[in-house]
């Protein structure tokens, strides 16, 4: 199964307040260890909500919202992808990360991505042909970057 592990933003992460030459390294061992045992997939840190947009989607409508947005505790401020065998297991390999914000307290979500099957019967051949046609191509496209 894959999840999104979500990195909660705090009020020094939308500072743009960067990680200091420890965290760095000790999310570099930590990051070694998940790719050296095959569960991280990506991963990256965000910029903070002040360099983002939003697009607000209301029927034919859209309207762009720039950042900052003010709920600082609903944004996020980096993510993994991992392929775990359980929720179990990604709950495990979290409580093994170092704290994202050492000197705050920090919260790190873990939801399951949807795959294929979860779609049922509306995913059609069709459907699944063409999602793994553009998961290749992704793939294609990544390797030339």
């Amino acid at each position: 199964m894959r999840v999104m592990v979500l990195i909660k933003a705090n009020k020094d992460s939308e500072a743009g307040m960067m990680p200091d030459e420890k965290l760095l390294a000790d999310m570099g061992n930590y990051n070694e260890e998940l790719v050296k045992a095959g569960v991280m997939v990506a991963g990256e840190g965000l910029h903070p909500s002040s360099k983002g947009a939003r697009v607000r989607f209301s029927g034919d409508k859209r309207t762009v919202i720039d950042g900052p947005f003010a709920e600082t505790k609903e944004l996020i401020a980096g993510y993994w992808l991992w392929q775990v065998k359980s929720m179990d297991d990604a709950i495990d390999w979290l409580k093994r990360c170092p704290n994202p914000f050492p000197d705050a307290e920090s919260e790190v979500e873990i939801r399951q991505v949807f795959e294929a099957a979860d779609f049922g019967a509306e995913f059609t051949p069709e459907l699944r042909e063409q999602e793994d046609r553009l998961r290749a191509q992704m793939a294609d496209n990544e390797s030339k970057s």
